[in-house]
């Protein structure tokens, strides 16, 4: 079926090519990530010649590489010169979200694993993680980066104003609690994470210089019951580690240690039902799949554990190039 406005003879093979050629633009992008092109332009703009010089490659792949970043739009060029264009700037110029570490572990570790992803389909069962020490270090500098990037992005579409008592129940990383007591000063937080997380969130809060404003209390995700009754509960990078069954207990054991009226963000990746899936929760799923087993819900089933659990969606938040954001409230 053609899309309304267009025809067999008017369609044109551009979305086909460009989905069957993105591993080639992503495999240059790694590399380019890896040999210092947007590092060697965050310092300013080059020549072919200059970044060859700044980065260590021959010109010739030093231009391969410039191009293939100017066509998909990270880096400008004019009259022979590159510099970065702005996400690249924001996200690849050295800041503090600098994705490197992602695009590492995307390149050491997930690309090998998608070239499993045939037998995954045929078989479905996921591929084989083998790791050593160096590989375990490149998966948890890119997935805890991804994850601040994920935390940023909250904090930049949630106000955490109007809180005071914060629950981050069951998460991977602090960025996001630590987000929040950022934005708000008023706010404490309450980290029950499993116990190999403890020492990682403390460092983490010394760091932020907010040990004084947060408590750990370290318990098993699929066991813990913390109690309470806080006005905020996180529940991020959660659902898709664990069987329906245990989520639907998690989220019943999040609603008893919030008062009425709470508010819970469960973040994720989730498939919808519109028209048009969002691409990023999509790929996700065959990610997850293919590295671990793990599972992306569909939104539609989330939202009914939510509702069995005593809490009422509320809206969904998009967050640019991250997961989604479903807002509930305790009844």
């Amino acid at each position: 079926m053609t899309e309304p406005g267009t025809s067999a003879e008017t369609a044109t093979p551009d979305r086909i090519l460009d989905v069957a050629i993105g591993y080639m633009g992503a495999k240059q992008l790694f590399a380019a990530a890896r040999c210092g092109v947007f590092r060697a332009l965050a310092e300013g703009e080059h020549d072919i010649a200059q970044l060859a010089s700044a980065t260590g490659l021959s010109e010739r792949m030093a231009r391969i590489l410039a191009d293939s970043m100017n066509a998909l739009g990270l880096l400008e060029r004019r009259d022979g010169r590159y510099r970065l264009a702005p996400d690249a700037a924001a996200y690849l110029g050295g800041g503090e979200l600098d994705l490197h570490p992602f695009l590492a572990f995307l390149n050491e570790i997930s690309y090998g694993h998608w070239l499993q992803f045939d037998t995954a389909v045929d078989t479905s069962e996921p591929g084989r993680l083998e790791m050593d020490e160096d590989r375990w270090k490149a998966f948890m500098a890119g997935v805890m980066r991804y994850n601040a990037l994920h935390a940023a992005m909250l904090a930049r579409s949630f106000d955490f104003g109007p809180y005071r008592d914060l629950l981050d129940l069951g998460g991977l990383a602090p960025d996001f609690a630590i987000g929040a007591l950022k934005a708000n000063p008023g706010l404490s937080a309450r980290f029950v994470f499993d116990p190999a997380s403890t020492e990682s969130v403390a460092r983490a809060l010394e760091a932020a210089g907010l040990a004084d404003r947060a408590r750990i209390d370290p318990a098993p995700t699929e066991a813990a019951d913390p109690g309470g009754e806080h006005d905020l509960v996180m529940v991020n990078h959660v659902i898709h580690r664990f069987d329906a069954a245990q989520n639907r207990a998690i989220l019943a054991r999040a609603r008893s240690a919030a008062r009425p009226g709470a508010t819970l963000l469960l973040l994720d990746f989730l498939l919808d039902g519109d028209d048009r899936q969002r691409p990023i929760d999509a790929l996700h799923a065959g990610e997850y799949f293919v590295i671990d087993g793990t599972v992306v819900y569909p939104e539609s089933e989330v939202r009914q554990w939510l509702t069995a659990a005593g809490w009422r969606p509320r809206e969904v938040l998009a967050l640019p190039g991250s997961p989604r954001v479903l807002v509930a409230e305790a009844v």
